[in-house]
């Protein structure tokens, strides 16, 4: 029997072509393996509803064609269920895409499907949300939040406004109990990590692994003018861990309190409460990883 695979397909996501993906899947993906349906979202929320459908109607995996925002409605829709994720990266970040090695090219990407490299991966949960990749609350929560109300895609757009706010940024206070331990600080970035970067490159958190377990805090602290572009070079080189600006603490449980109620979560804005519970949720996830 051949294995059901659905292809939820954003066709307003970060980068264009999206009139090929149909023909570039009905040529690369193995008809021998696979029997393939493809859907177009048309509206926001909409790939969730068609992966939680999909899930219910037995599907063995579904594949988001999208950027990150794609990829958490998705991948959220089939947390506990045995439904496979897949991901087709075709977006402005593609965070967890990197995490795993699945290829950017869209091509390969197809043809990582048919290797069939399936992982339990660990899933995070902030009091009833749900997510995959990373979640933040200071100054990530903000451009995300600005980049999403923006009529402009892409990696450019992005980096305007972060230029543009990080200008008059004034950092988030936060109360985190975790590991026995409360500390009360100014933050510019709170970031709770389960992969390691945000996308782009933009590596977080660069010892995180989806599949141990933990999740790790990721703490940026009010920083000079003049310390930004040693900072940006550190966060590029997977080395934002010895930063004397960052703490990283890996955890299963903690609470945190804020001061301002913004937050993303896998680079989609939300509102939430002021006192978050998070927990990590191991091997929640099954999902078709890249090679090694």
């Amino acid at each position: 029997m051949k294995t059901k695979i659905l292809f939820i397909i954003n066709p307003i996501s970060g980068v264009g072509k999206k009139g090929n993906l149909p023909g570039l899947i009905d040529q690369y993906i193995d008809k021998d393996q696979f029997d393939y349906k493809i859907s177009m979202t048309e509206y926001r929320k909409h790939a969730k509803q068609l992966a939680y459908q999909s899930a219910l109607e037995g599907y063995d995996v579904v594949c988001a064609v999208g950027g990150d925002g794609s990829v958490h409605e998705v991948g959220t829709a089939l947390i506990g269920t045995p439904t496979k994720l897949a991901i087709i990266p075709a977006g402005s970040g593609n965070g967890l895409a990197r995490h795993l090695n699945i290829p950017l090219n869209i091509e390969k990407a197809i043809q990582n499907i048919n290797e069939m490299n399936v992982m339990q991966m660990d899933t995070v949960l902030v009091n009833d949300k749900p997510f995959l990749n990373a979640g933040g609350y200071g100054f990530d929560a903000l451009i995300a939040k600005k980049f999403n109300d923006s009529p402009k895609r892409g990696l450019s757009n992005y980096i305007k406004l972060v230029f543009k706010e990080f200008m008059r940024y004034n950092p988030v206070n936060v109360t985190i109990d975790v590991n026995g331990e409360v500390k009360q600080l100014p933050v510019l970035l709170c970031t709770i990590a389960n992969a390691s970067e945000f996308g782009n490159g933009f590596c977080v958190s660069p010892k995180s692994d989806v599949t141990d377990g933990k999740i790790e805090l990721c703490l940026l602290k009010p920083f000079s003018f003049w310390s930004a572009p040693r900072l940006a070079y550190q966060f590029f080189s997977r080395k934002s861990d010895r930063s004397r600006f960052a703490e990283i603490i890996s955890f299963e449980k903690a609470r945190i309190t804020l001061s301002e109620k913004m937050a993303h979560y896998d680079g989609e804005p939300f509102d939430v409460r002021s006192v978050l519970n998070v927990q990590v949720v191991p091997k929640s996830l099954n999902i078709l990883a890249g090679k090694k």
